[in-house]
């Protein structure tokens, strides 16, 4: 509940907006409740930013279930296409801290991030050398994937103007899914 209320308040105000009064009125919690979890403000934020990563990362099991890159590349731009629709407020959150440089987060993008990259960019390099992948920088792939399914939370307003003043149906974003997948998986597919 506590979570729930910060990341739509950090949404909302941003990071120096945001106040821990703020967010436990948006709990319909008194703020002493809030403290008692997350001692301050910056606590808070970094465990919103820590629930949307992994959040992101667990999104990326279809690299861990699967050989063929094509189920494994479709099933994870699905999954991030589906966070992107059903959790929007992080991915702002997300794409707000780092234009102001990760301050709160650089540790995890150094490490956790890192890591995972290295693992799944792994995967990719033996796809590519069995030749099941074209060559590609697997580091270029993923953010080319992050950039395009991320879009569609932080550039929400600007897909509706484009769609008639209305966000996209169930119908319009899963065609939007699956020509993301496809346009991805054709430039990378053998």
């Amino acid at each position: 509940m506590i979570l729930e209320a910060a990341e739509a308040v950090f949404a909302e105000l941003g990071f120096k907006g945001a106040t821990t009064g703020a967010i436990a009125a948006r709990a319909a919690l008194p703020k002493a409740n809030v403290h008692y979890y997350f001692p301050s403000k910056d606590d808070l934020y970094r465990a919103v930013m820590a629930r949307v990563l992994d959040r992101w990362l667990a999104a990326a099991s279809s690299f861990d279930d699967s050989d063929d890159p094509a189920d494994a590349l479709t099933r994870y731009i699905a999954a991030k296409m589906e966070l992107s629709r059903t959790m929007p407020l992080g991915s702002r959150i997300f794409a707000s801290e780092i234009m102001r440089g990760a301050p709160a987060i650089a540790d995890h993008l150094e490490t956790t991030l890192a890591a995972w990259v290295a693992d799944r960019g792994a995967i990719v390099r033996r796809w590519i050398a069995e030749g099941k992948l074209a060559p590609v920088d697997p580091k270029v792939l993923f953010m080319m994937i992050w950039a395009t399914t991320q879009h569609y939370a932080d550039f929400a307003r600007q897909i509706e103007v484009l769609n008639g003043g209305r966000p996209l149906s169930d119908d319009e974003f899963a065609e939007a899914t699956r020509q993301v997948a496809r346009t991805i998986l054709r430039g990378v597919l053998l």
